[in-house]
């Protein structure tokens, strides 16, 4: 899944794999080569992606650094718990970004392309703030994706009309 306008990453005290260590080890697991691939390979860049097209840029079976699909599925739940991902749902499947190192922001979706814009408004942020001070709420975080048209295909469809051929 294609992301547009990323964010600057933040400047963090310690690295994912750091981080994933230190969630493992609280935990009682250990460190496999798999999840280090893993993590290495879902930070080394900065886009939405869903479980099977993380699979699809891996190695194959067979494969120096080949993880199974269980594995895939399974580490990407520990890195979501561990809070190195955020999930959530879009058109029915489980989406992945970078939250560790990575500021709050909201999303544009289009719904004809499939491509997720970023993008980070103090307004917004001032309206929740006031809205959950109204009412004697503590924010923890908050998402929000706006559904609609991109410009790219708005201007496609409006081409593509037959009045407009006229």
């Amino acid at each position: 899944m294609s992301t547009a306008d990323s964010l600057e990453p933040l400047n963090v005290s310690s690295s994912p794999r750091e981080r994933f260590e230190e969630y493992l080890q609280t935990r009682g697991l250990r460190q496999t080569s798999q999840r280090k691939f893993l993590i290495e390979a879902v930070f080394e860049e900065h886009d939405h992606f869903d479980a099977d097209e993380l699979i699809d840029r891996l190695p194959r079976r067979g494969e120096k650094n080949y993880v199974s699909s269980a594995t895939v599925y399974r580490t990407l739940r520990e890195f979501v718990d561990a809070g190195l991902l955020k999930s959530f749902q879009l058109d029915g499947r489980t989406v992945y970004e970078l939250d560790y190192g990575y500021p709050q922001h909201d999303h544009l979706y289009c719904t004809r392309c499939r491509m997720l814009f970023e993008f980070q408004s103090e307004d917004l942020v001032k309206i929740r703030d006031s809205v959950a001070a109204e009412k004697g709420f503590r924010v923890s975080g908050h998402r929000m994706i706006i559904q609609g048209v991109c410009r790219d295909c708005g201007k496609s469809r409006r081409k593509k009309r037959k009045q407009d051929l006229v």
